[in-house]
């Protein structure tokens, strides 16, 4: 049987307005449970920089019978759509990751959001299956960066300042990559940014909502608490589906508690290898000790060469 790949192509999103200080920046919790101590730390972070941090409503929620849900999943939904939606919030921030984003991300008011215009909207993780629905029922661009309540923007100054930056001066910014970044396949690609954990991303084959293609984009793939031969399965059901077909290269950040390092990049090297197009690996971002603020649906270059994903415009306008 032929398979019929879509030939739809990945383009640039829009982008949201910059923050100023004072800015109001809404937390939400579309995943899994916050421990309100480290809330708390992630919120004076924000407060040091001169934001005003609100927290919807039901960041502290559990779920009754579901210990690794933040609440009810209307709920949950409830407070994206409302956040957003708001004319005094100027972006949006999830407070950790999880699970639970596949649950709620159907019952969010997309054509509310939609309505509301382009704000900044942060995240990571399990927050990958929002940064799809942005980019494909809103045509807005994302943040793919720390969370409040995560344990590494709480711990890393680098982390810390990568957010601070994109978020308040993002043409300082527009170069992206550690010192550990290294080719895994050689070339330049030029295209526009899109990814995340690639579970995530895999997990979206198929539903109604999903992107059709990653063709012509710079996808950016990382995970945590995957084993080599689970990401041998998922980057495998990505190719089998047609979704990879035509992307422009891939960036590669951190496999965090995925078994020891050669073993995922044996993986990485058996499953992309052969699609002849550039790959970096260890670009920093992702679950990693310290993890970059990426934008996704912005146009850029990914250069095997100098190790470096370099932004056409800055992240915000």
């Amino acid at each position: 049987m032929t398979r019929t790949t879509p030939h739809t192509t990945v383009e640039p999103l829009t982008r949201a307005e910059r923050l100023r200080p004072g800015a109001r920046v809404a937390v939400v919790a579309p995943s899994g449970p916050i421990p309100e101590e480290r809330l708390r730390a992630g919120l004076d972070i924000l407060r040091g920089w001169d934001l005003d941090p609100v927290v919807a409503p039901h960041v502290l929620d559990a779920h009754p019978t579901l210990g690794y849900l933040a609440g009810a999943d209307r709920a949950r939904a409830r407070d994206l759509t409302e956040a957003y939606c708001d004319p005094s919030v100027s972006a949006v921030i999830c407070a950790r990751g999880g699970y639970g984003v596949q649950r709620m991300v159907d019952l969010v008011d997309w054509a509310a959001i939609r309505a509301a215009g382009p704000k900044a909207f942060i995240g990571y993780s399990d927050v990958t299956a929002l940064h799809e629905a942005f980019a494909v029922r809103t045509g807005r661009a994302t943040l793919h960066g720390p969370m409040v309540a995560a344990a590494t923007f709480l711990a890393d100054p680098h982390t810390q300042e990568s957010l601070r930056a994109t978020l308040f001066e993002p043409e300082s910014v527009r170069t992206l990559g550690l010192e550990t970044a290294r080719p895994l396949v050689p070339g330049r690609a030029r295209g526009v940014t899109l990814g995340g954990c690639v579970s995530l991303l895999a997990a979206d084959l198929g539903t109604p909502h999903g992107r059709p293609s990653a063709r012509g984009g710079l996808l950016l793939l990382e995970d945590v608490g995957e084993e080599p031969y689970r990401l041998d399965r998922i980057l495998t059901q990505l190719l089998r589906s047609g979704w990879l077909d035509g992307v422009a290269g891939v960036g590669l950040g951190s496999w965090e508690e995925c078994g020891p390092y050669e073993d995922v990049r044996a993986v990485l090297v058996d499953r992309l290898g052969g699609l002849g197009i550039p790959v970096v690996e260890e670009l920093g971002f992702g679950h990693s000790g310290t993890a970059l603020t990426v934008p996704l649906g912005v146009p850029g270059v990914l250069d095997a060469e100098t190790c470096a994903l370099t932004l056409d415009v800055p992240a915000l306008i």
